[in-house]
């Protein structure tokens, strides 16, 4: 699945397009490196969105097309906030 997809399904980023910007201004990296929005997102990545001051790093731990918002968290264990 496409990283700004994954972002968008767990709910982590909340709209596709938004993802997708955050991902070309550099502030979405995967694995230590920076990533595209195109990066196929696999379990056990390591996910870190910096928002502002704050940096939010996540474990991917399911990959799903689709989920329900209350499952949503069900698919990446929080690192650090």
């Amino acid at each position: 699945m496409r990283l700004d997809k994954y972002l968008k399904v767990s709910r982590i980023i909340k709209r596709r397009t938004v993802a997708n910007e955050a991902c070309d201004a550099s502030h979405i990296s995967v694995n230590g490196k920076r990533a595209k929005a195109s990066y196929e997102v696999k379990i056990g990545d390591i996910i870190e969105v910096g928002f502002g001051q704050k940096t939010l790093r996540v474990r991917v731990t399911d990959i799903r097309e689709t989920t329900k918002k209350a499952e949503a968290t069900d698919m990446f264990e929080v690192l650090s906030e």
